[in-house]
């Protein structure tokens, strides 16, 4: 995988897009080293990215060449995943989010939580990542859709600090 783009370059492309929306844009920096997926040895062909906004889609594609980046709305995952052949060898073992969820109606929970789950092999999990102090799906979405929730690591060093909560169809 080629090196990734300067640091300084995803930060203005992300700060801009949060002060033409902030409550779209849920931080206002990059996720820190601690909560990254490619340091950890994640192969970039392993991975599908989908960001909603047309310039910070562009930015992530030129940032990380070697991981798919696709243009959509997570409330379509099923179809973006089928159409970028990442559903191809079968369902996702996981799904790492940072959207705002915690920002979003709750229809719209729902909706993103049924299609993450539908691309999720059983026993697949959820991952969010948040910046607010409670767990980021209502707990009528995690109810409605049969989800148990459990909180993981809180991330201190990141910008905000951000606390990790995973998803997983209840037993």
């Amino acid at each position: 995988m080629s090196a990734p783009k300067p640091r300084g370059a995803s930060w203005w492309a992300l700060f801009r897009q949060w002060l033409r929306n902030p409550l779209q844009i849920a931080a206002i920096a990059p996720s820190s080293r601690e909560l990254a997926l490619l340091a950890k040895g994640i192969r970039g062909n392993g991975l599908l990215v989908i960001e909603l906004e047309e310039e910070l889609h562009e930015h992530l594609r030129r940032r990380f060449p070697a991981v798919r980046v696709a243009l959509g709305d997570a409330r379509d995952l099923q179809a973006i995943g089928q159409r970028c052949g990442f559903l191809a060898e079968g369902p996702a073992d996981a799904i790492i989010s940072g959207l705002g969820l915690l920002a979003m109606p709750l229809d719209t929970q729902r909706a993103i939580l049924s299609e993450a789950f539908a691309c999720l092999r059983p026993g697949g999990r959820f991952i969010q990542f948040t910046y607010g102090p409670q767990p980021p799906v209502a707990e009528s979405v995690q109810q409605a859709l049969g989800l148990a929730v459990h909180r993981g690591d809180f991330v201190l060093r990141n910008v905000p600090p951000a606390t990790v909560y995973v998803y997983e169809r209840a037993v």
